[in-house]
């Protein structure tokens, strides 16, 4: 597993402490533990294809994973898509189903957030699934008053299925 070589403490958390994770910015991982993540989250749907995992997190700005340093397993992860210069997106925030709780999320939301200022976004935005907007409020974000996220109605094939 390749990482960037970037490994960061729980001090970004320091209300909860989780002396067995570690986080780690990452540009590979297993793909069958991203994938575990993506259902602990729900979005993993029937017909993905595994094979659009690479480069999902190759193309990703940043990609950070929640360690579990006694299983050496992924329990987390999140990442940043952005242009590179000035805004970025946090997208796929999602902690295993046994973890949660701990503030892993709000951590890993926190660390993207500094890290994504640190490389230079000067603008990170994100939307929250319902009932999730307190892992986000206390990593420093703020609802987008008068703001409407939206989304594209029509069905598109996605890159990520398999096209059997």
């Amino acid at each position: 597993m390749e990482t960037a070589g970037n490994k960061f403490s729980e001090q970004e958390n320091p209300e909860k402490t989780n002396p067995e994770i570690t986080y780690l910015a990452v540009r590979s991982w297993d793909d069958t533990e991203i994938i575990d993540l993506y259902r602990a989250g729900g979005w993993w749907e029937m017909g993905w294809s595994p094979a659009g995992i690479a480069p999902l997190m190759r193309g990703s700005f940043l990609f950070i994973i929640a360690l579990d340093t006694t299983t050496g397993h992924a329990v987390g992860m999140g990442r940043i898509i952005a242009d590179g210069s000035s805004d970025g997106y946090i997208q796929d925030v999602v902690v295993h189903h046994n973890y949660r709780e701990r503030g892993i999320g709000t951590t890993i939301a926190t660390l993207l957030r500094r890290l994504g200022a640190a490389f230079g976004l000067s603008w990170i935005g994100l939307i929250s699934a319902p009932g999730k907007e307190n892992i986000y409020k206390r990593a420093g974000f703020s609802p987008m008053e008068n703001y409407t996220p939206m989304n594209l109605d029509e069905e598109r094939p996605n890159r990520y299925h398999d096209t059997q």
